[in-house]
């Protein structure tokens, strides 16, 4: 803290502290700190004060986002400072764009952040989960438990989640007869703007993420969703965007409109420099005497451009593609050689296609004698490379590459939000789909987890006979936001609809009778406002999923919960 001993008249700061009895002891407290000589320059908020403070900032937030959860979800406009419009219904892009200034309500901004980079789906739903935990919390202390016993019953209730999650929630994908990646796509997409043409994504986005396993060192099948390129082009519906399986599109044109538009078996080289007239670099002078010379130095230095480009395609080239410029001189002798040749080529782009053909990226020429020469080992292969024009932009398709694992999906849509959006579903569903296929495991959607998580830790908070089992019911309580939420959403009775819910979760919970075990499937139907079994309705989750988001939200709220004092010092006073 910043304490300046004050000579001469003594300065003394109230502290803003509600109660009498508070505030005497706070106003003791600083003419106790005056008398010492000490005093705090800024204020500070203890307490009470600070935990409502931080529970309205973070219910704000979660009210923001609720209404957009779920398949009945409503999107969010947002227009920035420079008046800039972005329309999702994404929670982390949400966050992202509003500018909080509220040091804990910052939390669940990281807190979205974390889940969309980890997971990719459920950043609304573990916003909202943490927000009301730490409500709830915040009534427990007002009820006079300790923070450090809330928190202690929130571990403990989140390892019993995770515990009863993986035991008994969970479905390993190879015993479930329909193609579950087809439904976890779907039910990703479904809450998202592209939900009506799910089917047409869905089959996209699992045909993409199949197309780039690769293999990890330990064995492992890894899907690196990195490895699947999106595009927007302008122009048609959102049922138009295409799949370019196991090749690579990037938004450049050709050089020249002399080089061809089509190469078939094309031998790709990736260069990290200029194909342009060389010239000497900076500080290096040539004094010449005869004018006869300067002639004969400018040949040379178009000669060694020519002779560069010659060494390339004597290796077999037919395609290039380069992170600088090729200016005309040197793209006269690549159309003369027939040569396809692409600049400014994004250097992330340029590492991906590097990948996908096999080929290395050359930064220079030289060779260890000191000379130019130019390795056909270093080239890359594919079936063919052709230049389509998609909208109103040219794009380069590399298709049929020889080495690594790619795929490449064009979204098409009407306007630029939509195909944002687009653009952030899609991405969404990736990340869903490839965790389900590392991780091999599946949940029901629809709120089914929440429900039977919740009923399962009622029983289990009754094990305890210390402050604790307070806070398990309340965590178990906080669960039911998600399947309330849900429905509210639908505009569906809320209370009716989890009422029989919970009924079918006890049933398969408590009862022996086995025709009852298939209810703990059960999640909500908000189209027909009823409870279906969602493992045969296909609304699926990874698990990864769920166990992240509970962990992620536990963790957030504990992190808000421990706060009780807050300093801010005061600026310094600039002397006139």
């Amino acid at each position: 803290f910043l304490l300046r001993p004050i000579s001469g008249e003594i300065e003394q700061r109230s502290c803003r502290v509600p109660g009498s009895a508070a505030q005497s002891s706070h106003t003791l407290l600083a003419a106790a700190m005056a008398d010492m000589g000490l005093t705090l320059m800024g204020e500070r908020e203890t307490g009470a004060d600070v935990r409502s403070a931080n529970v309205t900032a973070v219910m704000a937030l979660s009210n923001i986002l609720k209404s957009s959860l779920g398949p009945q979800g409503l999107d969010k406009m947002l227009v920035d400072d420079i008046g800039d419009v972005t329309i999702t219904n994404d929670g982390a892009t949400i966050l992202k764009q509003l500018e909080v200034e509220h040091p804990a309500a910052k939390v669940l901004v990281e807190l979205a952040n974390l889940q969309d980079t980890e997971v990719g789906d459920g950043t609304t739903s573990v916003v909202i989960l943490a927000a009301e935990l730490l409500k709830r919390a915040n009534e427990l202390v007002k009820n006079n438990i300790h923070p450090t016993t809330i928190i202690a019953g929130y571990r403990l209730a989140m390892r019993e989640s995770i515990k009863y999650i993986q035991a008994n929630m969970s479905v390993a994908v190879d015993k479930l007869e329909q193609d579950v990646l087809l439904s976890i796509a779907k039910t990703t997409l479904n809450s998202k703007f592209v939900g009506a043409e799910s089917d047409i994504f869905s089959k996209m986005v699992v045909d993409a993420m199949r197309s780039v396993k690769i293999n990890g060192p330990d064995g492992k099948a890894k899907y690196p969703v990195s490895q699947v390129n999106l595009i927007k082009s302008h122009g048609q519906s959102c049922s138009e965007s295409v799949l370019v399986a196991g090749g690579y599109a990037i938004q450049l044109a050709r050089g020249s409109q002399e080089m061809p538009t089509y190469v078939a078996k094309a031998k790709i080289a990736l260069l990290d420099f200029d194909l342009k007239k060389h010239r000497m670099s900076m500080g290096v002078n040539i004094v010449i005497d005869d004018p006869a010379e300067l002639e004969r130095v400018r040949q040379r230095e178009m000669d060694i451009t020519k002779e560069k480009i010659k060494k390339i395609s004597e290796a077999g080239t037919n395609v290039v593609f380069t992170t600088k410029g090729i200016d005309d001189f040197a793209m006269k002798y690549l159309v003369e050689a027939g040569i396809l040749g692409v600049r400014r080529v994004d250097k992330k782009d340029i590492k991906r296609i590097a990948k996908c053909t096999g080929a290395q990226l050359i930064l220079t020429m030289a060779n260890m004698e000191g000379e130019e020469s130019f390795d056909p080992n270093t080239l890359g292969a594919a079936e063919e490379v052709t230049e389509q024009r998609v909208g109103d932009n040219d794009f380069i398709f590399i298709k049929g590459c020889s080495s690594a694992k790619a795929a490449t999906i064009l979204i098409r849509g009407a306007n630029d939000y939509m195909l944002e959006e687009a653009d952030r579903s899609v991405h969404d569903a990736l990340c869903a789909v490839s965790r389900t296929l590392e991780s091999n495991a599946v949940v029901p959607g629809g709120g089914a987890v929440e429900t039977a998580l919740s009923l399962h830790l009622e029983d289990y908070a009754r094990t305890f006979d210390s402050y604790e089992q307070w806070a398990i019911a309340e965590f178990a309580e906080a669960l039911l936001t998600i399947p309330k939420t849900l429905a509210m959403n639908a505009a569906m009775d809320a209370i009716d609809l989890l009422a029989a819910l919970r009924v079918r979760h006890h049933a398969a919970q408590s009862s022996q009778d086995p025709t009852k075990a298939d209810y703990k499937w059960f999640g909500l139907d908000l189209t027909n406002g009823g409870v279906r079994n969602s493992v045969t309705a296909g609304v699926l989750e990874p698990m990864v999923s769920k166990l992240k988001s509970l962990k992620f939200a536990t963790e957030a709220a504990i992190t808000i919960l421990r706060i009780d004092d807050l300093i801010k010092i005061a600026p310094e006073q600039e002397q006139q």
